[in-house]
């Protein structure tokens, strides 16, 4: 396996990816991420998979387009950044599927296949976007945060608040629900609990959770941010 070599550096506040491509080596990134390269790593934009791969990507909350970069004659360096402050966090595929928040992709090697899920109401109802990133294949991917990345290993059942989630493998069942259970006990427990709907998962596998939540930060700064006066 042709496995690329990086790093992930300023984790887990403002991490960015490190990518040390060998001679002729190709990685995929999310458009708009490249941060600075050398020369002579060639860059072309495409829309890999078709045009409809690349509409439901669009749905999933990435660019129509993925930016494929290769050390042309001689190894390069290439450095990646999200688009939020936040940690990175690196996962090989080996024939298996990772689902990654929306949003959530970075860079993958050219052997992985990025796709789209529909979550139904599943995402609807959780506050959530509506389609779920669908990695598979061969090779390595790196996936964002806001906040640090937290890895849990799952044997059973585990609950996550919505807002948390980052990615897990699919082998993973999941199911949404409001917390303390869809009753008007529940609807009071979470409303004035602070809390809302939960995610909860089944079976075997590893999760990753992020640290801090992106809308929280947003709420809670609406209260200062300048406004028209009327007058």
């Amino acid at each position: 396996m042709n496995e690329i070599a990086y790093k992930i550096e300023h984790s887990p506040s403002y991490a960015s990816l490190r990518i040390d491509l060998k001679a002729n080596q190709t990685v995929l990134v999310e458009s708009g991420a490249m941060a600075a390269m050398d020369p002579w790593i060639k860059m072309k934009s495409k829309v890999r998979g078709g045009l409809m791969k690349g509409i439901g990507r669009m749905l999933g909350g990435e660019s129509l387009f993925m930016s494929e970069f290769t050390a042309e004659g001689k190894p390069g360096q290439l450095y990646v950044s999200p688009g939020v402050p936040g940690d990175v966090q690196h996962y090989h595929l080996n024939g298996n599927a990772l689902m990654v928040q929306s949003s959530g992709f970075v860079a993958a090697s050219p052997t992985v296949e990025i796709d789209t899920k529909f979550q139904g109401f599943k995402g609807f109802f959780s506050g959530e976007s509506l389609f779920l990133i669908r990695a598979t294949g061969m090779g390595d991917i790196w996936f964002s945060s806001y906040g640090a990345i937290i890895e849990i290993p799952v044997a059973g059942d585990y609950v996550v608040d919505t807002g948390y989630i980052v990615a897990f493998e699919d082998t993973l069942n999941y199911n949404v629900e409001m917390l303390g259970g869809l009753s008007f006990r529940g609807l009071r427990t979470g409303i004035l609990g602070g809390e809302g709907l939960v995610c909860r998962f089944s079976g075997q596998g590893r999760l990753w959770i992020q640290s801090r939540e992106l809308f929280a930060l947003i709420n809670f700064l609406n209260p200062f941010r300048p406004t028209k006066s009327n007058n």
